[in-house]
């Protein structure tokens, strides 16, 4: 019953739409990760260089996505998706013509593959303006889900680059993102009855209230370890373990499928019992595995089973949070998905970046590891402070139909 009524609520097109686009945008967006070893070796790449490669697509990528929350209220979310579609499509068409034979290169490259992952800021919208609110949880679960496009660059990029050479990935990266634009170009519809665009002014007021900073840090720490590590771990199980990219890419896809598969279900999951009451049992999953992670394992299953776990929590918790902020800012879900996903790409840079210091500084990445479980500790208590006023206030029965 409660899944009839659900796929009778909205629009089955534009939420299948915003998926496809959001998974193809993120294979891009993370495709410098799973080439790190082999562009590494041909430009002489130290430790600390490869990891700061791969987390600024991050970085650029959360900045933009304010910039695309705005396009997203003031354009509507179809046509801010067009935009930003081309704009990766054409970064990727220079990457594979022109000269990427420097360091400096990849990072503008990194720049640009930022768009793609801004793509978070057009996808929950769209998806979002369609379902009530006890259907928020699932449908942006649903939407979300486009995280495994991580495990897809994870899975054939770095055979690609064996068979045809590391930059010609890039032009066939163009062949997938070419057929997703033609679906989102022809199945997603704007929702009716949007809110009117507001001036940035406006927007920027929700930044005095405390409680979108608590989302912000929360999904820092969700998003930002699933994304950090999706965009590390090729390197990780390569300088940790030896294993040839290919086979690292494998190990990696395989931890990426398992935290993005479970997107949906952390959405679902919050609908029924508490958008609280699942993250905080996430929080504790993940600081669990991250810490046994920075022990270091003495082998590579081990490690891949440990890091299995860490994004089973961290994908659940992401569906969690984006059940949550659809309740507490409505009215301005736009700006607050971009706010929101530009504090998850933040915490992706950091934890991306810190494990190639790590690396480079102790010759490990136990230290950069076990710093981040300890944020995950610091939103669990967080999560704790704050769940009493949520459930008082605005998440209260006779505020909103939805389980907080």
């Amino acid at each position: 019953m409660q899944k009839t009524s659900f796929w009778k609520a909205g629009h089955t097109p534009t939420l299948f739409a915003a998926f496809f686009y959001f998974d193809l945008s993120f294979m891009a967006w993370v495709i410098l990760g799973p080439l790190a070893v082999q562009i590494a070796a041909d430009l002489g790449l130290s430790p600390a260089q490869k990891g700061l490669m791969v987390a600024t697509p991050l970085l650029a990528g959360a900045l933009l996505r304010i910039v695309m929350g705005v396009l997203v209220d003031h354009l509507k979310p179809k046509k801010a998706g067009l935009i930003g579609q081309v704009i990766v499509m054409l970064g990727l068409l220079w990457a594979w013509q022109g000269s990427l034979d420097s360091y400096a290169s990849l990072i503008a490259l990194g720049v640009l593959l930022g768009v793609a992952g801004a793509a978070f800021a057009v996808a929950l919208p769209l998806a979002s303006r369609w379902y009530p609110p006890e259907h928020q949880g699932t449908a942006l679960g649903i939407a979300g889900a486009g995280n495994s496009g991580t495990a897809f660059a994870a899975l054939f990029a770095p055979s690609l680059a064996i068979a045809f050479g590391w930059q010609n990935v890039f032009g066939l990266c163009l062949i997938p993102l070419g057929i997703a634009f033609a679906v989102y170009l022809t199945m997603a519809k704007d929702a009716p009855g949007a809110p009117p665009p507001k001036a940035l002014t406006e927007y920027l007021r929700v930044l005095r209230d405390k409680d979108a900073w608590w989302f912000m840090f929360f999904y820092s720490v969700t998003f930002g370890g699933f994304s950090g590590l999706a965009s590390s771990l090729t390197i990780y199980f390569n300088g940790e373990y030896g294993l040839a990219p290919v086979t690292a890419g494998y190990l990696t896809a395989a931890c990426v499928f398992a935290g993005s598969a479970v997107r949906p279900l952390g959405g679902w999951l919050a609908d029924r019992i508490g958008g609280i009451r699942t993250l905080s049992m996430m929080y504790a999953a993940a600081a669990g595995a991250l810490l046994v992670a920075s022990t270091g394992m003495h082998s590579y299953a081990g490690a891949v089973a440990v890091f299995v776990a860490a994004m089973l929590a961290l994908g659940t918790g992401n569906g969690a949070v984006f059940q949550l902020v659809p309740q507490r800012f409505r009215k301005e879900i736009g700006m607050m998905t971009g706010l929101v996903g530009m504090a998850g790409g933040i915490g992706g840079f950091y934890l991306a970046s810190s494990l190639g210091v790590s690396r480079q500084l102790t010759g490990s990445y136990q230290l950069g590891l076990t710093a981040f479980a300890a944020l995950a500790l610091i939103a669990l208590f967080g999560l704790s402070a704050v769940k009493g006023r949520w459930r008082t206030t605005w998440g209260s029965a006779a505020m909103t139909t939805a389980k907080v």
